[in-house]
């Protein structure tokens, strides 16, 4: 494994668990009638590359189901996210410059 995949990989780890915690939290305030997380941070972390973890479990926890900005808007930001990763990959590769040869 190339040595950058670990800080991406503890990235994603970390972001994921927030996502968790921030969609748990905000259902938990909502029951309470309580303080709630902003929408715009449950999206701004979901668009950070926590969208997959965080629609799972507004799906599981049943939160924010009704709400079209997140079920629809949720998976759209991973499709974009999803395909800027494929053209990287696709641009990088095709890179010459990166490459380096002994």
């Amino acid at each position: 494994m190339t040595w950058y995949y670990y800080p991406l990989a503890a990235y994603a780890v970390i972001i994921n668990i927030i996502a968790v915690i921030l969609t748990v939290h905000d259902k938990n305030a909502a029951r309470r009638h309580k303080r709630r997380i902003p929408e715009s941070t449950l999206l701004l972390t979901a668009a950070l590359s926590g969208c997959i973890v965080m629609y799972v479990t507004m799906r599981i926890i049943h939160h924010k189901t009704r709400h079209k900005k997140f079920m629809i808007g949720i998976p759209v930001i991973f499709l974009l996210e999803l395909s800027t990763v494929v053209a990287a990959v696709y641009f990088f590769s095709n890179w010459d410059i990166l490459r380096i040869s002994h």
